[in-house]
């Protein structure tokens, strides 16, 4: 299972349910390794899309405590049931930070995009540079958007011999 995130010089990534800085190059990139998947998303993380709807071009399951149905989605009610539904397949978990936490046990690989900026944050992403459990696979090259530095980055879990 894989995980897309952009994160902040800190590790965060959003406040208030939303992202504070956004890096155009990002949307594509996020694009780019999304279409044709299947999407994981909490139900938060999914009003924060654009009008609030599943992505187009991709299985959308949507994990929520809530009872309802959203049109274009597959809903679940915890990771049993997403594991359930996903199988063996191909899959990318897209936050937000609870989804994350709860799915981060599954996960083997992280597409990153790290922001050189702290703006405030209330969810933050496990910090993989601190982690024995994982190590940095691709660094990218530094880029530039409006005078802020990123890069797309890739993580990967170590795997036990």
């Amino acid at each position: 299972m894989d995980a897309i995130v952009a994160v902040y010089s800190d590790w965060g990534i959003g406040f208030e349910g939303t992202q504070p800085v956004v890096i155009k190059a990002d949307r594509a990139h996020f694009v780019e390794l999304t279409r044709g998947r299947t999407v994981l998303v909490g139900r938060r993380t999914l009003e924060d899309f654009p009008g609030g709807r599943p992505l187009k071009g991709r299985r959308n399951i949507v994990v929520t405590r809530q009872s309802i149905e959203i049109p274009g989605a597959e809903v679940v009610h915890g990771v049993a049931d997403a594991l359930e539904l996903i199988g063996n397949g191909d899959c990318v978990v897209l936050g937000g930070a609870s989804v994350f936490r709860e799915f981060f046990p599954y996960i083997d690989r992280v597409f990153v995009t790290k922001i050189e900026l702290a703006p405030k944050s209330d969810a933050y992403f496990p910090a993989l540079d601190e982690s024995g459990d994982w190590y940095l696979a691709d660094a990218g090259e530094p880029l530039e958007e409006n005078g802020v530095g990123y890069r797309f980055m890739r993580y990967e879990r170590k795997v036990n011999e």
